[in-house]
């Protein structure tokens, strides 16, 4: 019997018959985990707030939600408040592992200041590390960096997003799983019915803020010529953030429709990328956004900055667009060439190899565990 304790800053929430549910991109990933391992453990944090949409319970009782405190955050008080809660956490999570065979750790993450240390040096448990950021981040938060520091100073294995000339032998590069086999089968269906004809629809998946590139696509679509403008139909905006009626304002200059969803179920996402044929992502810093793989699956082309390892995905001209620079004229740019493009061309961006998008598939990742960590 193989068990695995997996140690992550995931939202949970409580729903009012009892039941546990958490971000879904995470819970789906974990719940198919369960053709690797017998029983699963997952220590994440449990918050005491209404449920969003995108939030979803697990598929069995083989695998058992133990809660941390909700802490972290971006304010002084909040990062202390973590390590004011420290002990309480350690101790949850070493009972935890005591209980497992293996563990995975998801980083970077606040808790990670202190949970790494005591995995690196007071656990004999196999294991190894997640980081889903961007493993080139310049000028990253000090805890982000010392995290990276950490995980390249030891010696369990470390999966992350990319491929880059200096990572150590023990750092793995590993695509971000997104993708059930029914995905796959339902995005070549939606790929061959899928025609080019103007206007056309683009959406942006994510949080609603600046760093995730949100100011950036619609003053690019503010100043965008009239004519190509024409040829947009509606632009999707999937998500929230605290600025939202800023946005909301914004976006009411605009000469088109803009719809703001909010926080979506994963079939209502999927959803989406059908009905649309770009995904805008211009954000400044990430790892390599699930949401880039899940729209490709479905022929929603990207157009996405060229930050961390997203180019070593997604090639300009192949896949999808990457802008030259993180600001309207780059921006401008891939748009212009993705609304002056031809029936040929969006044929060929659309179409890609299976085996390509069967690279982000839950199957394919269960089975490099198997084959390279465990």
């Amino acid at each position: 019997m193989r068990t695995l304790t997996i140690i992550s800053h995931t939202e949970h929430y409580q729903k009012t018959d009892g039941t546990i549910v958490g971000l879904g991109s995470t819970v789906t990933e974990i719940n198919e985990l369960l053709a690797v391992f017998d029983r699963i453990i997952h220590v994440a944090m449990l918050h005491d707030t209404d449920a969003p949409p995108s939030a979803i319970p697990y598929v069995s009782d083989r695998i058992q939600f133990i809660s941390l405190p909700a802490v972290g955050g971006t304010t002084w008080k909040a990062k202390m408040g973590i390590l004011f809660q420290a002990p309480k956490i350690l101790g949850i999570v070493k009972k935890a592992v005591s209980l497992s065979d293996y563990f995975q750790f998801r980083a970077p993450t606040g808790i990670g200041v202190f949970v790494i240390p005591y995995l690196i040096l007071f656990s004999s448990k196999k294991g190894w590390f997640k980081y889903a950021g961007n493993w080139k981040q310049p000028k990253s938060p000090l805890a982000y960096r010392f995290q990276k520091w950490l995980l390249e100073h030891q010696s369990r294995s470390v999966t992350i997003n990319g491929f880059w000339d200096d990572q150590p032998k023990h750092c793995l590069s590993f695509e971000n799983p997104c993708l059930t086999e029914q995905n796959i089968a339902d995005g070549q269906a939606v790929i061959q019915q899928k025609s080019l004809e103007y206007p056309i629809d683009f959406c942006f998946v994510g949080r609603l803020e600046a760093a995730k590139g949100l100011d950036l696509l619609l003053e690019t679509l503010l100043q965008l010529d009239s004519e190509l403008l024409k040829k947009i139909g509606c632009i999707h905006l999937v998500g929230t953030g605290k600025r939202k009626p800023y946005y909301e304002t914004l976006a009411a200059k605009l000469q088109l429709p803009v719809l703001f969803h909010g926080y979506l179920s994963r079939e209502d996402v999927h959803t989406i990328y059908k009905q649309c044929h770009g995904i805008i992502l211009p954000s400044a810093s990430e790892g390599f956004p699930k949401v880039i793989a899940e729209a490709l699956n479905f022929g929603c082309i990207p157009i996405v900055s060229n930050v961390s390892s997203i180019s070593h995905y997604v090639h300009h001209g192949v896949h999808g667009f990457l802008m030259d620079g993180l600001d309207v004229s780059g921006l401008d740019a891939c748009i212009q060439s993705f609304l002056n493009m031809k029936e040929d061309d969006h044929n060929r961006l659309k179409t890609h190899a299976i085996h390509d998008i069967k690279r982000f598939g839950y199957s394919y990742y269960n089975e490099r565990l198997l084959n390279t960590i465990l």
